[in-house]
C-alpha cells in the first residue's frame, strides 16, 4: 500500500466519521428524547462499568475465582460495600484501589 493510498483511506475515514457526527449534532435540537428512553439511558454508565469490572473481578486464567485470595474480588467487594454505605464515588474508588493494591502486596503477586 502506497503512502498516497494510506492518506486517502485516512481522509475517507475522517470524512465519514465527521459527516455522521455533523448530521447527528445538527439535527439533535429538533429531536426530543421520550421520557422512558431518557430514564433508561441513565443506567448505561453503570451497566457498562459492571460489564467491564465483573468478569475481571470474578474470574482468573483458570475460571471462576470468588475467594478472599483474589485481590480483584476483594477490591471490588470492598468498593461495593463502601459505595453502599457512604454513597461517595471518590471515596469508593480510592478505598477499592487501596484495598486491591494492599492485597497484591500482601499476596506478593
Amino acid at each position: 500500500m502506497s503512502s498516497l493510498e494510506l492518506v486517502l483511506i485516512i481522509l475517507g475515514m475522517f470524512v465519514v466519521t465527521y459527516g455522521i457526527r455533523v448530521v447527528l449534532f445538527a439535527s439533535a435540537h429538533k429531536a426530543e428524547i421520550p421520557e422512558w428512553l431518557d430514564k433508561a439511558l441513565k443506567f448505561v454508565p453503570i451497566s457498562v462499568l459492571t460489564a467491564i469490572i465483573a468478569p475481571m473481578s470474578l474470574t482468573d486464567s483458570e475460571g471462576l475465582a470468588v475467594s478472599l485470595m483474589n485481590p480483584w474480588f476483594v477490591g471490588a467487594l470492598t468498593s461495593l460495600l463502601v459505595g453502599l454505605m457512604f454513597k461517595r464515588q471518590l471515596l469508593t474508588i480510592c478505598v477499592g484501589v487501596l484495598v486491591f493494591f494492599l492485597m497484591k502486596l500482601w499476596l506478593g503477586a
